[in-house]
C-alpha cells in the first residue's frame, strides 16, 4: 500500500469521528442542563445554558479536529 493511501485512509478513519463527538458534546450538555433544572428547580434556564456550553464545545472540537487534520 502506497503511503498517499495510507494517509488518506487514516484522514478519512479520523474525520468519521466528527459527527459522534459533536452529538455527544451537545447531548451531555443537554443532558447536564437537564438534570441541574430538575434538581433545583430552574426549568428551562439550566438547560439552555448548558446546551449552549455543549454546541460550543462541538465547535471547538470541530475546529481542533480540522487543525489536527491539516497537520496528518
Amino acid at each position: 500500500m502506497d503511503e498517499d493511501l495510507k494517509k488518506t485512509i487514516r484522514t478519512l478513519g479520523f474525520l468519521s469521528t466528527v459527527g459522534l463527538s459533536m452529538a455527544l458534546a451537545v447531548g451531555i450538555g443537554a443532558l447536564t442542563g437537564y438534570y441541574l433544572d430538575n434538581k433545583f428547580g430552574t426549568t428551562p434556564w439550566l438547560f439552555f445554558v448548558f446546551l449552549g456550553l455543549g454546541i460550543a464545545a462541538a465547535f471547538k472540537n470541530l475546529h481542533l479536529m480540522y487543525k489536527k487534520t491539516k497537520d496528518i
